[in-house]
């Protein structure tokens, strides 16, 4: 089927609209109608270079939420017409870490997903007859897309796509960085350096969780005051009164924003005993000091915590469930509803810090 997508066909320009073919599902893939898709910094990051995993022309969009089309064999609990949530890091299920509750570290898809290709091994994407690759196993910048099975998960129709999509990325790895890798528990004080689409979900997280004080750390002040309009408790830029604020630091400090100043200032306002999480995404080549005798002495536990170190069929429908109850008001970080044909400009007020999460809406079907 002919198809309209946002190509990517060199780093550091800006992303093509234009029509591709997409072939069928094949066994164990879906194929969805794409409903709405999240202006995520990773699809930033890889435009402007900062990451490079895979060869391009790449169809680029990861955080979305669409409608079963059509599966392909050996699919047998999706249907045409179920709801779905697209997730970037699929698992395979029989592997040790899948196992054990940790299917963000699953290896069976990596190979794939850094090569362009689908967890299947396929490439459903051309464009006359030239290949295009799959980027993250998604490609959602686009009207139709072809996703393995491992990389949808069902959810509830009484959410629209347009908050549901956010639950692909941005909800995953903001809330579930807190929830999953640092435990919070209710009283303590968690500071969120970074206050993104990712960064605002952690503090819509932490207020959820019943957090005793929440402290948002950005430079950019109306990410800042979006962060209080959140619920952030104290907002800083900088950050060196948080130490005399919080009487010797936070007990739970995220970093959110993928550089190693951020998480050298996570770092900085833990307390001794406490926790420091690096959530965000920095380019491979980025390494930030570890003072090895404050670890050692203060007892500290520094972590990372990938796509919220969740476990996605588990953990979308509970935050969905939260989000519905009206604890986890996540659609409040929406800034945008972008037209498909103005994803560029969207991705340059992603990128200049005049947006918290866009929502672009695919385009019409040719």
């Amino acid at each position: 089927m002919k198809i309209t997508a946002a190509v990517l066909h060199q780093f550091g320009t800006p992303l093509c609209i234009e029509q591709l073919e997409l072939a069928p599902p094949g066994p164990g893939e879906v194929l969805i109608r794409v409903g709405a898709a999240g202006l995520c910094h990773s699809d930033l990051s890889f435009i402007d270079a900062t990451l490079t995993h895979i060869s391009l022309p790449a169809v680029l969009g990861h955080e979305a939420a669409g409608e079963v089309v059509e599966v392909g064999a050996g699919v047998n609990d999706l249907q045409v017409g179920d709801h779905v949530v697209t997730i970037f890091w699929p698992s395979c299920g029989q592997c040790r870490a899948c196992q054990i509750g940790r299917p963000t570290l699953c290896e069976s898809g990596m190979q794939a997903l850094l090569s362009g290709v689908l967890p299947t091994g396929t490439r459903r994407l051309t464009s006359n007859g030239s290949p295009v690759n799959h980027y993250l196993g998604c490609s959602v910048f686009a009207d139709y897309a072809v996703l393995s099975r491992t990389s949808l998960v069902r959810i509830d129709h009484s959410i629209s796509f347009e908050h549901a999509a956010l639950f692909g990325c941005a909800v995953l790895t903001g809330v579930g960085a807190l929830v999953n890798a640092a435990n919070v528990r209710p009283g303590e004080t968690v500071a969120i350096v970074g206050a993104g689409g990712v960064g605002l979900c952690a503090v819509l997280g932490a207020q959820a969780i019943g957090a005793g004080r929440i402290i948002a750390v950005d430079t950019n002040p109306d990410k800042l005051e979006a962060a209080r309009q959140l619920g952030a408790t104290d907002v800083f830029d900088p950050a060196e009164a948080i130490r005399a604020l919080t009487r010797n630091g936070v007990d739970v400090a995220v970093e959110c924003a993928g550089s190693p100043k951020a998480m050298e200032t996570a770092f900085m306002i833990t307390k001794p005993g406490g926790t420091t999480i690096c959530a965000g995404l920095p380019s491979a080549s980025h390494s930030f000091a570890l003072p090895q005798t404050v670890v050692v002495c203060e007892e500290r536990t520094v972590k990372g915590s990938f796509f919220g170190s969740c476990v996605p069929a588990r953990d979308i429908p509970r935050f969905i469930g939260l989000f519905q109850s009206g604890r986890l008001p996540v659609d409040k970080i929406i800034s945008r509803v972008t037209p498909f044909a103005e994803i560029g400009e969207g991705f340059a007020r992603l990128k200049d810090g005049r947006a918290l999460r866009q929502i672009v809406l695919p385009p019409e079907s040719a």
